[in-house]
């Protein structure tokens, strides 16, 4: 299960939880403008925007799980196991495996004008990329510095909505999720007001108080409740140490513990690492379960006009600070 995010505060910030219960090898990737991305059933891109994210390398093509364009503009691919729905191959459409779709549309445009104008004409496809890497279920939170939209293909077919909360989890689809919020329209972070009854002296007595009844188990719908609330009330300054700071902490607010959650055997769903981009600069900030030392890499430090990926292993070995 995973979370996914955007936030502004001074710059425009891009990041995700990716919740498994095991890490695949995943690093940090940077693809040039020149790199070929040879794509399935579309004409291959051998010139494109340059994207800096997170991926599995596989065969020596990136299996972005998120990613930024130089542009800005920011993708990231989310399980959506009970509702994905990948169709055949339709003449006269893109049509365009899931696999590949983050490099697709992140490498021919700059914004999400442009990305509705390209998502028009898409058909997401039954093709995995290998025998044995198969079709992963996913939905996508797709953004620039001006908002955001989700895109879920669904056995009625591609849907794409906007995304005022600025959050995307897991099940169910993007419509109920936000349609729930519905439920939460009374937290506020101020003091609550007394309305349960008149005549009765009934008062706060600590602060935070105004949130009681925020959802706090794992679940992809609470967490979806719980990450909207704390994103839309984060407060920071314009600085970019705030910004990554706060980034990491709404990301905190739903991440997920080893023990908490079981998925087989003796294996429990952790946080593997969590990102925020500053989309505005290039540069993708992480963490891991293991290290919580946020960790930098910044896309133009790079040659953005070659042809040969550049990628980072993550850092996952707990970095310590001694003060005396």
């Amino acid at each position: 299960m995973c979370t996914a995010v955007t936030y502004t505060s001074g710059a425009h910030y891009f990041g995700r939880n990716l919740d498994l219960d095991r890490a695949y090898g995943e690093r940090v990737v940077i693809a040039p403008r020149a790199f070929p991305f040879p794509f399935r059933r579309v004409p291959a891109a051998h010139r494109h925007y340059a994207l800096i994210g997170m991926a599995l390398v596989a065969d020596g093509y990136p299996l972005y799980y998120d990613a930024t364009n130089e542009k800005g503009l920011s993708m990231a691919g989310l399980n959506f196991p009970a509702s994905a729905d990948y169709k055949p191959e339709r003449e006269g459409w893109d049509n365009v495996a899931p696999f590949e779709f983050i490099p697709w549309l992140l490498g021919q445009c700059a914004n999400l004008i442009e990305a509705r104008e390209a998502l028009s004409r898409v058909n997401l496809i039954r093709l995995p990329f290998s025998p044995r890497l198969p079709l992963a279920p996913l939905h996508w939170l797709i953004a620039d510095p001006s908002g955001a939209i989700v895109v879920e293909s669904l056995r009625e077919g591609l849907k794409i909505h906007d995304n005022p909360a600025g959050v995307l989890t897991n099940e169910p689809p993007f419509d109920y999720q936000m349609f729930r919020l519905n439920d939460y329209m009374q937290l506020t972070r101020e003091a609550p007001r007394n309305t349960f009854a008149k005549g009765l002296d009934l008062r706060p007595y600590c602060l935070g108080m105004g949130a009681t009844g925020l959802p706090g188990d794992l679940s992809s719908s609470s967490r979806f409740v719980r990450a909207a609330f704390t994103r839309l009330n984060a407060v920071s300054g314009p600085s970019e140490a705030e910004g990554v700071s706060q980034f990491f902490h709404i990301l905190d607010s739903v991440a997920q513990t080893r023990g908490c959650a079981r998925a087989e055997g003796d294996r429990y769903e952790i946080t593997v690492y969590s990102s925020c981009c500053n989309v505005d600069r290039g540069i993708y900030y992480y963490t891991t379960y293991e290290n919580r030392q946020i960790t930098g890499v910044d896309m133009h430090r790079e040659d953005l006009d070659g042809s040969a990926l550049a990628s980072y292993p993550l850092i996952t070995q707990q970095q310590f600070r001694f003060q005396n």
